[in-house]
């Protein structure tokens, strides 16, 4: 019986995976304002740009540390953004060197 449960299991999994590839790309249309570099772009590209572009970044007034990191831990909260606890720094400090203010 666990022996058939665990075959199952694998067998679904590989079916699972097998319908999701490991990687994907992401092509902007043309004129996107795209994220500029700075410190972790590449996690701020990564936990970003799934729900939104760049320009939530540009188009906002200068913000604080801590206003940016009630930002950061509101996308968490209320819209369920699967950011992990140890990149919100790294996504504030990016953010900060990008729109920040003093």
């Amino acid at each position: 019986m666990i022996r058939t449960f665990v075959l199952g299991t694998a067998v679904m999994l590989g079916l699972v995976a097998a319908q999701f590839p490991k990687s994907q790309s992401i092509t902007l249309p043309p004129g996107t304002i795209q994220f500029k570099p700075g410190p972790n772009l590449g996690i701020v590209q990564a936990n970003c740009l799934v729900c939104h572009n760049a320009d939530y970044v540009y188009f906002q007034p200068a913000l604080t540390r801590g206003q940016w990191t009630a930002e950061v831990n509101k996308m968490r909260a209320a819209y369920k953004a699967n950011i992990a606890d140890d990149d919100v720094p790294k996504i504030v400090d990016y953010l900060m060197s990008q729109n920040g203010k003093t």
